[in-house]
């Protein structure tokens, strides 16, 4: 079984796909529990509530700074092809138009993904974890 760190991520339309269908389903499981703790939530419903809290934080943040590293990688690759395209244009490392407009839709694309995937994981294994949960 391949561990996770040499799995490759799925393309971000994938994961969007995902995303819709079990984000609905943990918001409805936890706006349910929350309907039927009331104003006296038990200690099993006060732990999830915290969860909740403590999983946006989390995801929030490990997306923030998962992009700004994918971001300061990219803007390098990005400088040093505009870079070698404007001093040695006559070079076979020189990039056409085209290849920088590719090259620019690839790094926004891997910062998409790389932001998308904290959030992915989470709400999926949510999905999961809750499905097989009793209210009460």
């Amino acid at each position: 079984m391949p561990s996770r760190l040499s799995r490759k991520p799925k393309p971000a339309a994938v994961q969007a796909a995902e995303m819709a269908l079990a984000v609905p389903q943990v918001v409805a499981h936890r706006m349910a529990r929350m309907a039927l703790a009331g104003h006296s939530p038990s200690a099993r419903d006060q732990r999830e509530f915290k969860m909740m809290t403590d999983e946006k934080t989390a995801a929030f943040n490990e997306s923030w700074g998962a992009m700004a590293a994918a971001t300061l990688r990219a803007n390098q690759q990005l400088a040093t092809s505009v870079m070698t395209t404007v001093l040695f244009p006559w070079s076979k490392f020189s990039a056409t138009p085209n290849a920088l407009a590719s090259q620019y839709h690839e790094a926004a694309m891997g910062v998409l993904d790389k932001g998308m995937a904290p959030v992915h994981r989470r709400a999926v294994a949510n999905a999961k974890r809750l499905k097989n949960t009793k209210l009460k």
